[in-house]
């Protein structure tokens, strides 16, 4: 598929312009740089990337079901719905990548082809993610370090009281600097260094029937040496208290996995059929 053919689902010619006029301002963004773009893709394709968009039950769903998280991801490309994967190839396509690296600012981005830890996330009710730090490299590729996320929200009618908002914390964690409501077509794109905290931390607060709905995708830059490899960093907030324990615990346990994830090379299937099935017992 070539870059011409993946034109009509998002506009390259607009958003290199626009992402070339907000350079700027992303790079000098509080508390880390970012930007929210609106109406990001066309009109007729957000639509249908939001009816195409596969329940929490269907086959495929990642169950991150702990202490830091309650959220669905699904990451298998055969098993995410044409119409997404088109969307996905489009922004992992390299002329996207290379005007995602003049907005950013960032030589050399990488789109990873394996969506590890990204693709398509889902909350129900009750969802959220507590604040922290992404994972710094690629639990597959030793020399790809993880420079920034794009995340597109599927949300149609998402009202203020629903919650889900993501919040961009401060790099000393002691304020919450910048929240933005997941709503429909929205794209969030921020650079993500071992400081850029980021979370979802109350829980959603959507009716039963509704979902909060993203597409995420990740990008790296593959380095002549090695960085430094470390495990998402969950942070409690100022006034978790006791809960700030059971973060931390938790956080531990998660770096633990990481490790033995990428020295065995397992993939997250696993563990999320544990945490799905202890999680229906409770």
């Amino acid at each position: 598929m070539t870059d011409t053919t993946l034109v009509p689902l998002i506009s390259l010619e607009r958003w290199a312009e626009q992402f070339e006029a907000n350079a700027k301002a992303y790079q000098s963004a509080s508390p880390y740089p970012y930007a929210q773009f609106e109406d990001f893709l066309e009109g007729w394709a957000a639509k249908k990337a939001m009816e195409a968009f596969p329940k929490v039950k269907d086959e495929g769903w990642i169950h991150y079901l702990h202490v830091n998280e309650k959220k669905h991801g699904l990451n298998k490309m055969d098993m995410i719905p044409p119409f997404l994967q088109e969307v996905i190839r489009a922004l992992n396509s390299d002329a996207f990548v290379k005007i995602l690296s003049q907005l950013t600012g960032i030589d050399g981005l990488k789109a990873d082809p394996s969506l590890e830890g990204g693709g398509l996330h889902q909350s129900q009710r009750g969802g959220f993610l507590n604040i922290h730090a992404d994972f710094t490299v690629h639990p597959h590729k030793r020399n790809w370090r993880r420079r920034v996320n794009l995340l597109i929200y599927l949300n149609e009618d998402w009202k203020e009281e629903y919650r889900g908002e993501l919040q961009l914390w401060s790099r000393d964690m002691k304020r919450c600097e910048q929240k933005i409501s997941p709503v429909y077509n929205r794209c969030v794109i921020f650079n993500t260094d071992e400081d850029s905290y980021h979370g979802l931390p109350d829980p959603i607060q959507c009716p039963e029937e509704m979902t909060r709905k993203s597409i995420a995708l990740y990008y790296f830059t593959e380095e002549t040496e090695a960085p430094r490899k470390r495990a998402t960093n969950y942070k409690a907030r100022p006034g978790d208290g006791l809960k700030s324990i059971a973060i931390y615990l938790d956080k531990k346990a998660v770096e633990v996995y990481n490790t033995l994830k990428g020295r065995l090379g397992l993939n997250d299937d696993f563990v999320s059929s544990l945490l799905n099935r202890f999680n229906r017992k409770k």
